[in-house]
Order: C-alpha cells, then structure tokens, then sequence
C-alpha cells in the first residue's frame, strides 16, 4: 500500500522510523531523516522571515484579515501589484495577474477559452491555494464557488475564486478596507460584487 503524502505526517513518520530494515538502509533512512530535519528548520526560518517582513509592510496586515490570505500571499500580492492606484478596475488586475479566460472571437462569436496565465505564476499559484482554504471560511465566497461547481468543473471554479478573492484584495488596497467592511460593501445592494467590477 503506498502511504503518499500521509508519510509525511507524525504517524506516518513513526511508521517510517519503526520499520525493520537491513542496516545499510537503516543507516540511509537516519540520514535522509537527518535532512528533512534540516529542511525543516531552514523552512521555519524562512517562514519567519516571512512573517516579520510582512507586519512590517505597510498594506499586507490589512490583506491578511481576508481568510485564507496568510503572510507569504499578501506580501506577494503588495509586492507584485505595487501601486495599486495604476489599475482603474478589478477586472484589469485580474487580467495583470493571467486569471482571466482567453477570448477567441470569430464572425461575431465570441469564445472563451483557458485563463490566460500571463503575469506572476507564483502569485496566481498563492491565490489559487489562499481561495481554497478561503471558500471554506467566506459564505459569499463559498456559495459562489458551490454555484460554479454545479456546471462546471472544480479546477474552473478554483480560478473563478482566485479571481474574485484577487479582486477582493485589490478593493482592500485601493479603499483600505478590512476584510470585514469589505464584505460589507460587496453585499450591498448599491455596490457591484468584486467580481462583476
């Protein structure tokens, strides 16, 4: 049975360790163990770097009160888009960051394709991953995601959310608004949802 990524979890790895072999590759599994530690610890470093650059940041605290938005995503976010107030619409920051389906237009039809994936792939990556974690905990973001999935398939809607969640952390920028009042805002009736601006 091959374990996957469960092997790298806590049991998993008391398995690994319990697991009767012959000396050579008992000796090769202590050191590979010896490795990952030393990954580990750098990672942690890292991380933590991470962390401290982005409280110190001026606008990536004010990103990360959007659920599903951690240190490395909204210091990326800032750090790419840079002055916001360059990019009149959301829209144009979807387009910036290649989330946005491509158009093939012939004799008055108009086709979309796949997203155009130009821009920040590391970025779009941290969307794509922050709006997962975010259709959980947002309602607005989850029924729309939900509705997405009915019609089309979950790798569509998993982008559809990066978009909108992309959008989202621009408006935070440009108003300089928390997460909370601009969810507020977007349900209004007076104001466009994110995605549709």
């Amino acid at each position: 049975m091959q374990e996957k990524r469960r092997l790298w979890s806590e049991a998993g790895q008391k398995a690994l360790r319990e697991l009767a072999l012959q000396p050579w590759a008992s000796r090769r599994r202590q050191d590979l163990f010896g490795v990952l530690t030393l990954l580990d610890q750098q990672i942690e470093s890292l991380d933590q770097a991470v962390k401290q650059a982005a409280e110190q940041n001026q606008n990536a605290p004010l990103l990360m009160s959007q659920p599903g938005i951690g240190p490395v995503t909204s210091l990326a976010f800032v750090l790419t888009l840079g002055d916001v107030s360059r990019f009149p619409r959301g829209k144009q920051v979807a387009s910036y960051l290649g989330l946005i389906p491509r158009e093939y237009s012939s004799g008055g039809k108009q086709r979309f394709g796949p997203i155009s994936k130009q821009g920040n792939s590391f970025l779009r990556m941290l969307l794509v991953e922050a709006a997962q974690v975010a259709v959980r905990c947002d309602p607005q973001l989850r029924r729309e995601y939900l509705h997405r999935c009915h019609d089309k398939p979950k790798g569509v809607a998993k982008v559809a959310a990066a978009r909108k969640l992309a959008v989202r952390l621009y408006w935070m920028l440009r108003t300089q608004k928390r997460y909370p009042e601009i969810v507020h805002v977007e349900s209004s009736s007076r104001v466009p949802l994110a995605s549709e601006r």
